[in-house]
């Protein structure tokens, strides 16, 4: 949460005195997701650029990832922006190995949780992978 870091940061100030965190360049990254946000009539709000980068972050040391929080936040906005964003990569051959994003959207209410993860069987001793293993 962002009012945690300032004490995350001292935390680590303690912790490691004398070193200094970098600032990471996102070069062409960053460009991506400000033009996709441009283009889609948003505006390039520098803490929001951050929060889509944060979940590009994220999804480089992570399997799975959910975004969560309350309504209307820009946690869809985040993910769509930066499909978007690695999808023109790809088709501009940008480089970084990025691919084409398809993104698909799941009420996961409207199924069990056998179904959307998957289950055992404890009858029939056997798995069924769920959609969610299934697509991933």
């Amino acid at each position: 949460l962002y009012p945690d870091i300032p004490l995350f940061e001292a935390i680590l100030r303690d912790l490691f005195p004398g070193v200094i965190v970098p600032v990471i360049d996102y070069g062409s990254v960053q460009e991506y997701i400000e033009k996709k946000l441009v283009e889609n009539n948003l505006q390039i709000v520098p803490k929001f650029v951050g929060k889509i980068i944060q979940l590009h972050e994220t999804m480089v040391v992570r399997h799975g990832v959910m975004l969560v929080g309350v309504t209307a936040v820009g946690k869809t906005t985040v993910s769509e922006i930066l499909g978007k964003a690695f999808s023109q990569m790809k088709l501009d051959g940008a480089g970084g190995g990025f691919e084409k994003v398809d993104q698909f959207t799941l009420n996961p209410k409207s199924i069990t949780m056998g179904e959307l993860y998957g289950e055992f069987n404890l009858m029939t001793q056997e798995w069924t992978d769920g959609i969610i293993s299934t697509i991933v």
